[in-house]
């Protein structure tokens, strides 16, 4: 893109900024979860799904351009963002979380769930464990023979400690960074990502995540992709962690019905360096399969 450098929000991610849109929640096994959504009540459903220590808003400003055309929605996952924290998380109880967001928005029939890293691991379970509640899903640089970065890292104790307290907001939004970190970002799509990310608390202000999400839960996913029987695709990034042993790994378990979509010029978080080239690839993918007949799986 030819404004990775520039701090001054191009008019795209403007305009998507500025579409209506609703700030909703509902309350799922006792933790209340944060959602916004766009679009027509009565258009076919989209739901977005943020990865680990991320929020709704790592995708608020791709979401909206999809509004003309769908009812959109994203959330914070529990222990994310501004929804509610848990004692304990469980893959089983964030598919219960879309799906509860995806019933409030009292769609016409059942939604494409889109998620990024962890959150395709995510939406993966989701489509496993209630296969009648999605019409397709979109699994987004979610390597499954691999541990996701975010979990990774926290495992090893590099990031995601007990988060501190500091003073001020501009203090932590000058501190923000991805886990993976990689070369590009579109700064001003960083900046809106950033001052997301962060909560005021008695003191000052903290990451708007609770470190426990990243206790052991991903290693059942590899046995729910035999499992999932709506539409699926996969996309990743050239300078991402779907790798293409891992992507045709994945295609082979899934049926071999899944298309394997490379971003070009992409790290990991997609959305942020190449945000674009993201939306044109999720944007042709939805019109296809609009019109086409999903083939079975072969066995």
């Amino acid at each position: 893109m030819d404004d990775l450098d520039d701090a001054t929000p191009a008019a795209w991610f403007t305009r998507a900024l500025e579409v209506p849109s609703e700030q909703r929640s509902v309350t799922v096994n006792g933790a209340l979860i944060n959602y916004m959504d766009w679009g027509p009540h009565d258009a076919p459903g989209l739901v977005f799904v943020h990865g680990g220590a991320a929020h709704l808003h790592w995708w608020s400003f791709l979401a909206p351009l999809f509004a003309d055309q769908y009812r959109v929605a994203a959330l914070d996952l529990s222990g994310h963002g501004r929804s509610g924290r848990r004692e304990q998380y469980a893959l089983e109880g964030w598919t219960d979380e879309i799906v509860a967001v995806a019933e409030e928005l009292e769609l016409p029939g059942p939604p494409v769930v889109i998620g990024h890293s962890m959150g395709g691991f995510i939406t993966l379970a989701t489509a496993g464990l209630h296969p009648d509640a999605v019409a397709g899903i979109v699994v987004i640089d979610s390597p499954v023979l691999r541990e996701d970065p975010e979990s990774e890292e926290a495992r090893q104790g590099n990031s995601f400690r007990p988060p501190k307290v500091y003073k001020t907001a501009e203090e932590m939004v000058s501190r923000f960074r991805t886990v993976p970190e990689q070369e590009h970002y579109v700064s001003f799509i960083m900046d809106h990502v950033a001052r997301h990310s962060i909560v005021e608390v008695e003191g000052g202000y903290t990451w708007a995540f609770d470190p426990r999400v990243f206790s052991p839960w991903r290693n059942v996913v590899d046995d729910l992709l035999t499992t999932v029987k709506c539409r699926v695709a996969l996309f990743g990034a050239e300078y991402g962690l779907l790798t293409h042993d891992i992507g045709e790994y994945m295609y082979e378990r899934l049926g071999r019905v899944a298309p394997v979509v490379e971003i070009p010029e992409a790290g990991h978080h997609i959305m942020l360096d190449q945000p674009l080239s993201l939306l044109t690839g999720l944007r042709t993918l939805l019109a296809d399969w609009e019109h086409s007949v999903p083939i079975a799986a072969r066995h």
